[in-house]
């Protein structure tokens, strides 16, 4: 077996935001948001990518949106290459995400709580060694918190994360591993198969059950997005 690499947008959207994709996405959502409880029992997937339709390099709109059974709204994002106003971008898609909700005339009650998960393959906090790192509203000194978590921010740094197949033990390793090592592996392994939603997204991750279109978006969009890597360090490098 040959594994598509999940951290290209375009791959990432087929695996986790397809039609067929609610349960896998319901399971990595409650390992990451909420620490492997099974909290999120069902969701919908707002702008699901179709087989059918070959997303073109230009689409730049490669997010995925999902709606919880309790009405909050979930906006998951993987970004490969960081980029100026980076953290910008971040607050600007959660508060649209947050504000979209409302049409003119309608009530503030209505609003439901808004989540914005970002997966970085680059480190964004030198202060914590942890993976994954969650934010909400607080008060500056005392630390206690306001909204209620009516809005929260989820960074996951791929980078991070360290351990090996032998290693993992919670439902939140087993699909960072998926994540970060999905293009390594010649097979299924057996703890990330005994997870049978991680089974299902390397299935679909399997370069086998694609198109040849497919595949040659995948190829090129992750050759576009090392070409952007490479011009960011060459930035950063000439100061």
């Amino acid at each position: 077996m040959k594994f598509i690499n999940p951290k290209v947008d375009y791959a990432f959207k087929k695996i986790f935001g397809s039609d067929q994709s609610k349960e896998i996405l319901i399971s990595f959502l409650n390992a990451i948001v909420y620490d492997g409880e099974k909290i999120i029992q069902d969701l919908t997937i707002k702008n699901p990518y179709n087989p059918g339709q070959v997303i073109s390099l230009k689409d730049t709109y490669l997010d995925i949106k999902a709606v919880l059974a309790n009405g909050s709204i979930v906006v998951i994002e993987m970004q490969v290459a960081s980029m100026t106003a980076f953290n910008k971008r971040v607050a600007y898609n959660l508060a649209k995400a947050y504000s979209n909700q409302l049409v003119t005339g309608e009530d503030y009650p209505l609003l439901n709580p808004a989540i914005a998960v970002t997966i970085t393959n680059f480190n964004l906090f030198q202060e914590t060694e942890d993976v994954i790192n969650k934010f909400v509203f607080q008060e500056e000194k005392k630390k206690f918190e306001i909204l209620n978590k009516e809005l929260r921010l989820i960074f996951v740094e791929l980078p991070k994360f360290k351990k090996t197949l032998s290693e993992l033990t919670s439902l939140s390793d087993k699909w960072l591993y998926f994540l970060k090592e999905a293009t390594s592996l010649d097979d299924i392994p057996e703890n990330l198969g005994e997870v049978s939603e991680i089974q299902f997204a390397l299935n679909l991750a399997n370069q086998a059950n694609m198109t040849v279109e497919e595949l040659e978006v995948v190829d090129r969009r992750g050759m576009m997005l090392q070409d952007e890597r490479g011009r960011i360090s060459y930035a950063e490098q000439k100061g």
